[in-house]
């Protein structure tokens, strides 16, 4: 059985380089004797970085790298001469998008052990963002860990992180750092991206751990709700599933969500009804397959057949609605109440589905509770009655004996309403 999971694409970061390196505009004062704190630069280079500021300043940026690179030839050197020569070196190559010379005269400056302790948090974040940029995975990861330590690391830092270490194939640390991205995002009171959920899925999927790309699933429907995420869910969960009405309920989740892709999944879960008793239902689905043209030419024939043997009956259950609504308020039990609620369904009168299971649970004494808070939640839902069809659902949890798979898919089903 095959699964169609979303190839984990590498995501560009596109970063902001010129905001956290800085303009490093500096002013005639930064060459002065009379300067009374902090370190200076040498007078032996005031004219080659007075004029490469001058450069920059009118965004000369080969022009002020001349006049870098003329201040670098000077001598002797301190190392906060050689710091800024880098710094503003590295600054004039990100303007230029030449990044893997930024990185260099980056790392060259960090190299001078001059910078400033206040000054490394932001340090480690270029060069992170930097060797990112210029798919150096194993540097990115070195200098991402010295940004987290040193308190500078962003939620789509971690993010950046957890991405690095797929991209090596180590899903138990990108995992690590996909839950310190996820927290990240949550506390800043955002989503968390969809792609953090995707790396998770896909590490499950390489190891073929199935309890871990349902969890991955779980998580991807709940932040996106998108009905490909649902497909390959409920097609994991019913995968295992012997049991015909539990089977029946999953299908019932993935008709809801939209989320069916096969004209296969249309005719069984049409069969399935035909089965337990409910034809206009199947009649539904098998008109919503032939609708929505993904019958195949080698299926139409037998959709057909079904189609209409399913119509048919649906047709003279219809026909017995009166008498069955009679028979249903006369009886002291629910259980016809909800047999009639359930026509009304198939019939596609979601108002009088409602009434009639409502009525129904009332009275109590039914046979399948978890069919009647189905059905009463699935006609709320139709009705656009998303509050009260959440609290149909909710009625699931008292349902003794329920199978647990197909309490969570409604639960999940329930909690994207509306």
């Amino acid at each position: 059985m095959s699964h169609s999971i979303h190839n984990i694409r590498r995501h560009p970061a596109v970063f902001c380089l010129l905001a956290l390196i800085g303009c490093a505009a500096m002013s005639q004062s930064a060459f002065s004797a009379d300067k009374p704190k902090g370190p200076e630069l040498s007078r032996v280079i005031a004219k080659e970085m007075t004029a490469a500021q001058k450069a920059m300043q009118a965004q000369q940026w080969s022009e002020a790298l001349k006049n870098l690179e003329a201040a670098e030839t000077k001598s002797p050197l301190t190392a906060y001469d050689k710091l800024k020569i880098d710094e503003f070196k590295a600054n004039c190559y990100v303007r230029l998008n030449n990044l893997k010379a930024a990185q260099t005269a980056y790392e060259a400056a960090l190299a001078t052990g001059a910078f400033p302790a206040d000054e490394l948090p932001k340090t480690y974040r270029v060069l992170f963002q930097l060797a990112a940029n210029n798919q150096q995975s194993t540097k990115a990861i070195e200098y991402g860990k010295q940004m987290f330590d040193a308190g500078a690391a962003t939620d789509n830092d971690l993010l950046i992180m957890a991405q690095l270490y797929y991209q090596q194939k180590d899903c138990k640390n990108s995992a690590v750092w996909g839950d310190r991205a996820v927290a990240a995002f949550k506390k800043a009171g955002e989503q968390p991206k969809e792609v953090l959920y995707q790396i998770k899925l896909q590490c499950a999927s390489d190891a073929n751990e199935t309890a871990g790309m349902i969890s991955g699933l779980y998580d991807l429907v709940r932040l996106t709700n998108k009905p490909s995420y649902w497909n390959n869910l409920i097609r994991l969960e019913r995968q295992d599933e012997r049991d015909d009405h539990n089977l029946l309920m999953i299908y019932r989740v993935m008709f809801d969500t939209n989320s069916m892709q096969a004209d296969t999944d249309y005719i069984e879960m049409a069969q399935l009804l035909g089965d337990a008793g409910l034809p206009g239902e199947a009649q539904m689905v098998l008109e919503k397959a032939t609708s929505s043209g993904i019958v195949k030419d080698d299926h139409k024939e037998r959709t057909t057949r079904l189609l209409n043997a399913m119509k048919t009956r649906g047709d003279a259950d219809k026909k017995g609605l009166p008498a069955l609504d009679a028979e249903a308020a006369k009886n002291s039990a629910g259980q016809l109440d909800v047999k009639l609620g359930e026509v009304y369904f198939g019939a596609g009168d979601y108002q009088g589905a409602s009434t009639a299971i409502t009525r129904g649970l009332g009275k109590g004494q039914i046979k399948q509770l978890d069919e009647a808070y189905v059905y009463l939640g699935r006609s709320q839902a139709a009705l656009k009655n998303y509050p009260e069809a959440k609290k149909a659902f909710v009625g699931l949890k008292a349902v003794p004996n329920i199978s647990q798979r197909v309490l969570k898919l409604w639960e999940l089903y329930a909690d994207k309403l509306g």
